[in-house]
């Protein structure tokens, strides 16, 4: 990553400056100003090596020193108008090269890629502090309609598919319909809807409908949002889902899904979920490969 990253250049973002400047100029934008002693913290340098790079940069017409608001004595440093420029180009820069990398990787492995590095970004900082990593406030499950599900589960939905699979208007409409009809249901005590949340907010989702033929359910509306991705929510929800199923003692439960969600299968298969049927259809919005899963019931036999 340093090296593709440019960090072992003597120069850094197409700037013609070293790496501990552009980070200056960087911070000064992030912060509008800075006192010195403040850059020293910031970038973990020797406080005669910013002094030196600071009056280069002054030099250079890329930042100014301005009085400080409670010390007379005191400057601050902040960017010119040709430091903010350069700003820019350095935001420019750095979001072509990421644009142009992650072009190369899934939806879901952009999802790991940028909470993998902001995880591991803090976890860097507590070393150097010597203190311990902030633990991620897990994500709670909660069972039940509220307000608002129905129509968070569709969007949810219809972001997700238009990006990865290119479904439109008619795949949320078909979403929409299922789950107004199924949320209706949801008196009879065989039918069940859980959601992950983040505070208030539904990050995640997935449902029973225990009125399948024979005494039979379906797995229905399994789903998160790309901020929940890599979390072991989808487990958490499934697991929800079959905890319900076997204690209903459903002969079966069902799913319909299409051939390309690697990930979401693997999970399945690891429930007990097999493929039993796989056929060509339309019904999504555009031609798929349509795919049944099925978990037996606790009492039947293995399929």
């Amino acid at each position: 990553m340093v090296r593709e990253l440019g960090f072992m250049h003597t120069t850094l973002a197409a700037t013609g400056y070293p790496p501990s400047s552009v980070h200056t100029i960087v911070e000064l934008g992030n912060r509008q100003s800075l006192t010195a002693g403040e850059l020293v913290e910031l970038l973990g340098l020797e406080k005669s090596s910013v002094s030196r790079m600071v009056r280069k940069l002054i030099e250079a017409g890329e930042i100014e020193e301005i009085a400080h608001e409670q010390d007379a004595r005191a400057k601050r440093l902040r960017l010119t108008a040709q430091g903010q420029t350069t700003l820019r180009a350095i935001d420019a820069f750095a979001t072509q090269q990421v644009v142009a990398a992650m072009s190369h990787l899934s939806n879901d492995q952009c999802q790991a890629v940028s909470e993998g590095i902001a995880s591991y970004a803090i976890a860097l900082q507590a070393h150097r502090l010597g203190a311990e990593p902030p633990v991620p406030a897990q994500l709670e499950i909660a069972r039940g309609y509220r307000p608002g599900v129905i129509g968070r589960i569709v969007q949810m939905h219809a972001d997700y598919y238009a990006r990865h699979s290119n479904f439109g208007q008619s795949f949320e409409s078909l979403v929409a319909s299922d789950m107004a009809e199924l949320m209706g249901r949801l008196h009879n005590p065989r039918n069940e809807v859980w959601v992950a949340l983040d505070g208030e907010r539904m990050v995640g989702s997935i449902a029973i409908d225990g009125e399948g033929e024979g005494g039979s359910a379906v797995l229905r509306c399994f789903i998160l949002d790309d901020s929940a991705r890599g979390k072991g929510v989808g487990r958490r929800l499934l697991a929800e889902a079959m905890k319900f199923c076997d204690e209903w003692s459903f002969s079966s439960t069902s799913l319909w899904t299409f051939q390309g969600l690697d990930a979401a299968r693997k999970l399945y298969e690891a429930f007990g979920f097999r493929l039993v049927q796989q056929q060509e259809g339309q019904q999504w919005g555009r031609q798929v490969t349509e795919q049944c899963f099925v978990r037996p019931g606790p009492a039947a036999s293995p399929i």
